[in-house]
């Protein structure tokens, strides 16, 4: 009998494959043998963590052409085999987070451009799922690959309350085990901090953490509203670019809100020209700890090169 596990676990692309063969003699087993008596059993379990990888160079653009051999990864500072190299444009699962808060109101518009911008240059494999978010999250849009009905979604949003961008974040992580894409990406818009969550800050980030998904923020921030709002809300930058940093993602600061559709769209050429990298760790230890993930690209010529990729993953437990 030959049975098979497939998980995934972490915050990269972690997937066991278990194999169980059970080897039984060819001779006539006795009529009086013990009916509970165990067969021989062999276990292999094997990892592969998969981690997307960007590549710019000195004036922002994406390096293409890319081969494995331009490429050194490193978990906990040692060195591992490259096994899986790919830079092909995969299918999307993505995210929108649409702040809906009534501070919202004057750039509404913009942001719902901005994401329809994004849609402009999606496939028809990608699939999409819109999150408003104002005094409580709301699924305007469950997955899919309707792109007429996404659209939608952002034109439903009406502008009114606080905002609880910290609960719409937990939201979107329970909708990206749902999705069925090996990809995934969430888009946060916003113009500032949480002010109306249950869930905390330490929580998200711990959530991130242990997810597969890539965070893309673009804040719309006001520079003199911000000294007079509370901590909290003053801490809304810092906030999402530590979960883009985290996840192998961007920040993006918006001053004039008609960029906001040239920043979306660039976001998704960019998921379209990453480079995918998987391989089988060397510690194979199942303890359920974090592990640093560092990648080095040798760029044809010596040419300055900025990389980001997610900073680790945790290992799955027994």
């Amino acid at each position: 009998m030959v049975a098979v596990r497939v998980q995934t676990v972490g915050k990269a692309f972690v997937f066991a494959l278990a194999l169980l063969v059970v080897a039984t003699s060819s001779a006539q087993v006795p009529a009086t043998a013990p009916a509970t008596t165990p067969p021989d059993v062999l276990r292999v379990d094997v990892r592969l963590v998969m981690i997307p990888v960007q590549v710019n160079d000195a004036r922002g653009a994406s390096v293409r052409g890319l081969d494995r051999e331009d490429f050194q990864l490193f978990e906990d500072g040692a060195e591992q085999r490259i096994t899986h190299f790919s830079r092909e444009d995969a299918p999307l699962s993505v995210g929108f987070l649409l702040d809906s808060s009534s501070s919202m109101k004057n750039k509404m518009r913009q942001a719902v451009e901005a994401g329809a911008e994004f849609l402009r240059v999606s496939n028809r494999e990608d699939e999409f799922f819109v999150v408003q978010f104002g005094e409580r999250p709301k699924l305007a849009v469950p997955p899919t690959k309707d792109i007429e009905r996404v659209r939608l979604g952002f034109l439903g949003a009406r502008p009114i309350g606080r905002t609880s961008l910290l609960d719409a974040i937990e939201m979107s992580m329970t909708q990206m085990k749902r999705v069925h894409n090996t990809r995934k990406a969430m888009i946060i818009l916003s113009d500032g901090g949480d002010n109306h969550s249950r869930t905390t800050e330490a929580e998200i980030k711990k959530a991130v953490r242990e997810a597969d998904v890539q965070i893309y923020t673009v804040g719309i921030f006001d520079r003199n509203e911000s000294l007079k709002r509370p901590p909290e809300e003053r801490n809304g930058p810092s906030l999402l670019a530590d979960l883009a940093r985290e996840t192998g993602g961007k920040d993006f600061s918006v001053d004039a809100l008609d960029d906001l559709p040239g920043i979306c769209a660039r976001i998704g050429a960019e998921l379209r020209e990453q480079y995918l990298l998987g391989y089988s760790p060397a510690n194979t230890a199942a303890d359920d700890k974090y592990r640093r993930v560092s990648v080095v690209v040798r760029a044809p010529g010596g040419s300055a090169t900025t990389v980001r990729h997610r900073a680790g993953y945790y290992a799955p437990a027994n």
